[in-house]
């Protein structure tokens, strides 16, 4: 299919210089926006709790978004369920209900029911919904009491252990479970954590349209997303390297920086757009970006086929004139190829859900930038390289160099 008219002949590189100049402003302003207003990461990155809720009357994602927000939960996110109706995947930054000066406290209650001595550790999991607790060996059954009652002295709610069903209603082994297998004795107590918390206020505020037990309650600590975050930053580095080794081999070196650099421009400014619009950045917002690298230096490699071919054919045209020929002769498949994948991409941003738009439109901004790129980045680079390193008056001056090195 062609769209651009055999033989028609564009003088790219003729406007590169205040191409790459707007380009050189963009990636400077997507580095200052990480800064600031800074990214808007997601659960993954910044930590925070995620649940799914099924309400018993007819609520609007409008309205729970209100609701938590008098609740003290700013910012939650709320998705609503595709095909379930009155199901929301609600998605919040805070992690536990507990603080470091409650867990001393609740050290000070437990050590005030034992005894001096007798506590040997209290852990409270990261989600704030599991405590455990370590004493010394040869405790009585009447432990099981001292634990809840210490923890209910400080307010903390607690919820029936697996298999609770089989003591009565008050008996404390309901809520505090004895950890066998181990020489001291320990426990483990079930409290009600953010998830819990969330769901019972909601209930309380809702009456009858208020949610069942919570579908799936997930949360991921501020360490783990720190560790997710650093992750997914080498996966991006690791792929660039791979990609810089492999266009080294399968063209030269000179085609090489170029290659790399467009996906890094790509790739930079779809973020810096992410974070100007304050769209979430999550694990889907990297592996759109590696998509993009993936689309960068596809498209990248198909002008420099067309450029390395015509080096072979047209051995007296200069670089320039080559990679404006070679462009020229892509055009139409460049305009093809991106129209078709935008097309699909725009689809998938008119009718998916939330998560597939936030990917559209990272696709979206990607495939635009690294159309031109590839144009306007990839190609200039590779002819200062070119100009700087492998011309035949680049190699002169640097015999003269090495030559003058050696009799000084």
């Amino acid at each position: 299919m062609e769209i651009v008219k055999p033989g028609t002949l564009i003088d790219f590189m003729k406007y590169r210089t205040p191409v790459v100049g707007v380009s050189l402003a963009l990636v400077v302003l997507s580095i200052v926006s990480l800064f600031y207003p800074k990214p808007n990461y997601g659960i993954d990155f910044a930590g925070g709790t995620e649940l799914q809720l099924a309400f018993q009357g007819d609520l609007s994602s409008a309205e729970l978004r209100g609701e938590l927000g008098e609740l003290g939960y700013r910012g939650a996110d709320v998705v609503s369920v595709e095909g379930r109706e009155n199901t929301y995947m609600l998605r919040i930054r805070e992690v536990t209900t507990f603080g470091e000066e409650q867990v001393g406290a609740v050290e000070a209650a437990l050590e005030s029911g034992f005894g001096e001595g007798v506590i040997r550790e209290v852990r409270v999991s990261p989600g704030g919904d599991k405590l455990t607790l370590r004493l010394t060996r040869g405790k009585e059954e009447a432990d099981y009491g001292k634990v809840m009652d210490a923890l209910r002295g400080e307010g903390l709610a607690l919820r029936a252990v697996s298999g609770a069903d089989d003591f009565t209603e008050d008996d404390p082994r309901r809520f505090v479970q004895d950890l066998a297998g181990s020489e001291d004795a320990r426990y483990e107590v079930l409290l009600q954590g953010v998830g819990g918390e969330l769901v019972a206020n909601l209930q309380e505020r809702l009456g009858e349209r208020g949610p069942d037990t919570p579908e799936r309650i997930e949360w991921v600590g501020p360490k783990a997303g720190e560790q997710l975050r650093d992750a997914a930053l080498k996966s991006l580095l690791y792929a660039i390297a791979f990609i810089m080794v492999y266009v080294a081999f399968r063209f030269d070196l000179r085609f090489a920086p170029g290659g790399v650099l467009a996906m890094f421009h790509d790739a930079v400014i779809t973020l810096g757009i992410y974070v100007l619009v304050q769209k979430e950045v999550n694990l889907t917002t990297v592996a759109a970006l590696l998509t993009i690298l993936g689309y960068s230096i596809n498209d990248t490699i198909v002008v420099y086929d067309r450029i390395r071919e015509n080096m072979g054919r047209l051995k007296d045209r200069s670089l320039r004139d080559l990679i404006n020929l070679s462009t020229s002769q892509m055009l139409s498949r460049t305009i093809v190829t991106s129209g078709t994948t935008l097309l699909s991409v725009i689809a998938f941003f008119i009718w998916g859900t939330d998560v597939i738009r936030d990917i559209a439109f990272a696709l979206f901004c990607g495939i635009l930038i690294g159309t031109y790129s590839s144009i306007y980045i990839a190609a200039p680079v590779t002819e200062y390289m070119d100009k700087r390193f492998f011309s035949a008056e680049a190699q002169k001056k640097a015999r003269r160099r090495r030559q003058a090195a050696a009799s000084g």
